[in-house]
C-alpha cells in the first residue's frame, strides 16, 4: 500500500504564503499522478492541483495563480506553494497519488488519500 504523509498547514494572515508539503511510501512502483485536493466545512471535497510525472499540471480555477504545484520524483514527494491566500483558502488540504503498488506476482494501480493538514487563513 501506500502512505501519503502531508505536513504544512498553518494559520496565516490573509495575503501571506504557505508550503505545503507530501511524502509518498509503502511499495510503489510509479507514480502516475500527485495532487493537492481541500474541503472546507459543510463543503465537498475538490480539486486544488495535479501534476503529472511527466510535468503537466491542472490547476482549479479558484487558485488564479496564487498556488504553484512542484513534484520531486526521486523522493516521491509533492509540494504546493501558496501565495496572496484568502479566508476562503481555509480548508483540510488533502494529498492525492494515484500509484502503482507492488503485490509481488500483482501490480495493482490505486488511488490514495494522505489523512489531511489544516490551512487557516485568518487575521
Amino acid at each position: 500500500q501506500v502512505r501519503l504523509m502531508e505536513s504544512g498547514g498553518d494559520l496565516v494572515r490573509p495575503g501571506g504564503s504557505l508550503r505545503l508539503s507530501c511524502s509518498a511510501s509503502g511499495s510503489i512502483v510509479s507514480i502516475n499522478t500527485m495532487g493537492w485536493y481541500r474541503q472546507a466545512p459543510e463543503k465537498q471535497r475538490e480539486l486544488v492541483a495535479t501534476i503529472h510525472s511527466g510535468g503537466y499540471t491542472r490547476y482549479a480555477d479558484f487558485v488564479e495563480g496564487r498556488f504553484t504545484i512542484s513534484r520531486d520524483g526521486a523522493k516521491n514527494s509533492v509540494y504546493l506553494q501558496m501565495i496572496s491566500v484568502k479566508p476562503e483558502d481555509t480548508a483540510v488540504y488533502y494529498c492525492y497519488a494515484h500509484a502503482t503498488i507492488d503485490l509481488g506476482s500483482r501490480h495493482p494501480t490505486n488511488e490514495y488519500w494522505g489523512q489531511g493538514t489544516q490551512v487557516t487563513v485568518s487575521s
